[in-house]
């Protein structure tokens, strides 16, 4: 196994995997779903180096991106120094490996490379079942919350109650 960032040539594999997603959430959470995202959103994030795949015997076996900033959904909090992890899709052909866990070792040093104090997330509606999973992977459940403002986010955090997760970094 191995963590890469994500490339070009990955673009229509990172969208088959979207794609794949969201077929899986509509049978495992209907309520929310995420949308078809935008091309040009991915191209930035392989551009500025924020996308990533792990890589399993030459293929994509789960991709997300990250940002350093996410003031809409994490309004005053987004002023603390952090990573977000957004969009976890995993290949359906290595589902049940664990890669949250995975991405969160991979994340803390990459946090901590970064000078950065947290690593955080969301996910859109009450999933009790992600709320346990991300909690079993080490991250401390924060609540859930109804977005002020998400005019400039993908469609499916309009008027959306979203969990927050957040990893403290210990101070070394």
């Amino acid at each position: 196994m191995k963590i890469r960032n994500s490339a070009s040539k990955d673009i229509d594999e990172i969208f088959r995997l979207y794609g794949l997603a969201t077929e899986f959430q509509k049978i495992t959470f209907p309520e929310n779903t995420w949308p078809t995202f935008e091309q040009h959103l991915v191209e930035t994030e392989i551009q500025e180096q924020r996308q990533f795949k792990i890589v399993i015997d030459n293929q994509i076996a789960c991709v997300w991106a990250i940002t350093f900033t996410d003031p809409q959904i994490w309004e005053e909090r987004n002023k603390d120094p952090s990573i977000y992890i957004h969009r976890i899709a995993t290949n359906p052909d290595f589902r049940g490996r664990y890669f949250v866990t995975e991405i969160v070792k991979w994340a803390r040093g990459y946090a901590k490379s970064n000078q950065k104090k947290f690593i955080r997330m969301d996910t859109c509606g009450n999933n009790q079942k992600l709320i346990k999973h991300y909690s079993k992977c080490g991250f401390d459940f924060l609540g859930i919350v109804r977005l002020q403002n998400s005019d400039k986010l993908p469609i499916h955090y309009n008027d959306a109650d979203v969990c927050l997760f957040e990893i403290k970094l210990d101070q070394e």
